[in-house]
Formats: structure tokens, C-alpha cells, sequence
């Protein structure tokens, strides 16, 4: 999976996360995809991370 991604047209990342099975991963609007994880915590912390990343660039 790259680095890059698209930004969104208005600019903001907006994250979410959704289950399938008994996997939860977080999903931004700007198309990246964080790891199937166990832990709907973890799954957040992906998430957070992801927009923290993007707000640094």
C-alpha cells in the first residue's frame, strides 16, 4: 500500500471504521484503508494516526 493518497476536495480527512466478520479496520474519504485488526481500539488508533499523519503534511 503506498503513502500516498488523494486528498479529499475539501481537504479534510474524515475517518471511519467498519467490521466484517470479526475484523475491524478504519477506512478514510480520501481512499486509504487501515489493516483488519481484532481490537476496535486498535482500529481507532489506525485511524487517528492516519489523520494525524495527513494534518502533518
Amino acid at each position: 500500500m503506498s503513502d500516498t493518497h488523494p486528498v479529499p476536495p475539501d481537504g479534510e480527512h474524515r475517518t471511519t471504521t467498519g467490521e466484517r466478520g470479526a475484523f475491524c479496520a478504519a477506512r478514510c474519504t480520501c481512499g486509504w484503508l487501515g489493516p483488519a485488526r481484532r481490537a476496535r481500539s486498535q482500529a481507532r488508533s489506525d485511524a487517528e494516526a492516519h489523520r494525524a499523519q495527513a494534518a502533518a503534511r
